[in-house]
């Protein structure tokens, strides 16, 4: 199957928070969405944009989409962050996937930058077996590290004394 790969634009933000909220659902985490329509909206597409996206269409359909955003790697220089790739579930299997991913490596090596990464649940075997198989390194000696505004707030709070 065959999609329309494009760059998103502002009128496919509702889809784009959609598949966002069917990505949270999968995952097992849908109390975790707190974007709302006007966040992607401006984060995405307002006069300074905080990440980019491109959409997997067919038949005027948004069914997937790949969100990313330049980072900068002390050691190499420009990389760029694939925050999520999702395909709406009834289109899993059919390549959807591949075509985002073949879209999305290609827009970045073509960018210039050094490396692409992204994070992938370790449950998430399909995804690991994909991304290994097209050459892909998971490090294993590596873990990701968050602090939500409630944790930053309690460490600078913390700190005042």
């Amino acid at each position: 199957m065959n999609a329309l790969i494009r760059k998103a634009e502002k009128k496919d933000s509702l889809a784009i928070l959609n598949l966002i909220k069917e990505l949270a659902l999968f995952e097992k985490e849908p109390e975790s969405v707190k974007l709302k329509l006007t966040d992607i909206e401006n984060d995405g597409f307002g006069t300074k944009p905080l990440f980019e996206c491109i959409v997997a269409e067919i038949n005027e359909r948004i069914i997937g989409m790949a969100i990313y955003y330049p980072r900068y790697s002390t050691w190499n220089g420009p990389t760029i962050h694939l925050e999520d790739l999702i395909v709406s579930e009834q289109y899993k299997g059919k390549g959807i996937g591949t075509q985002l991913y073949s879209n999305f490596i290609k827009m970045a090596f073509n960018s210039g930058v050094k490396r692409v990464e992204w994070n992938v649940l370790d449950w998430n075997s399909p995804a690991i077996n994909f991304y290994k198989k097209s050459g892909a390194k998971v490090l294993d000696d590596w873990r990701s590290v968050q602090m939500h505004r409630s944790e930053m707030k309690k460490y600078l709070k913390n700190k005042e004394h």
